[in-house]
């Protein structure tokens, strides 16, 4: 397992070593003790699963408030997305700074982000899944989103008319949302 440093403190891009024949492939998609000893030690509690019908699927910018804010083992287990992750932490010198990751079963890259990231992702193809681990449980009462296309932040999501829910078009702006992320 390779991890590679992004431009945000915490935030890594993890290539897992995949051994592979004539029959196909198989890797680790987590191993606890190789990600302590990289750094991440992380408990993981829940497991999420997200299936997404059609290309340009948008979902986000999504995080849960603290003290339930959650860290983020992800990852893109058919098709293919852009994983998109905005910095919150108001102290941070990367503070409203956007990273976005392409991440397929192709390259079985995932994705380590640390409490006080928004996150969203943008599918690239039909029939997109997304699998990610955290380490707090759902809340509804923390659980808080903020525009997509917030200009203050300014993300290129490559894509002009995304489908997006309902709870994400009236999602606030950074500035109008309660993040408590200092």
């Amino acid at each position: 397992m390779k991890l590679k440093k992004t431009k945000f403190d915490g935030v890594y891009i993890i290539s897992p070593e995949v051994f592979g024949d004539a029959r196909g492939w198989f890797y680790e998609s987590y191993n606890e003790k190789a990600l302590r000893e990289a750094g991440i030690k992380t408990r993981f509690v829940q497991d999420n699963h997200s299936f997404n019908s059609q290309k340009n699927t948008l979902r986000g910018l999504h995080f849960q408030n603290t003290p339930h804010s959650q860290a983020k083992l992800v990852r893109c287990t058919a098709g293919a997305i852009k994983d998109v992750i905005v910095d919150l932490r108001e102290s941070s010198p990367t503070y409203k700074q956007w990273l976005a990751v392409e991440l397929s079963p192709e390259n079985h890259w995932q994705m380590y982000i640390p409490k006080g990231f928004a996150h969203g992702y943008l599918t690239l193809a039909p029939k997109s899944e997304f699998q990610y681990k955290v380490d707090e449980f759902y809340c509804r009462e923390s659980d808080r989103s903020i525009r997509f296309d917030d200009p203050e932040i300014g993300i290129d999501w490559g894509c002009r008319n995304p489908i997006v829910s309902q709870k994400d078009k009236i999602a606030p702006l950074l500035r109008d949302s309660d993040v408590n992320f200092k």
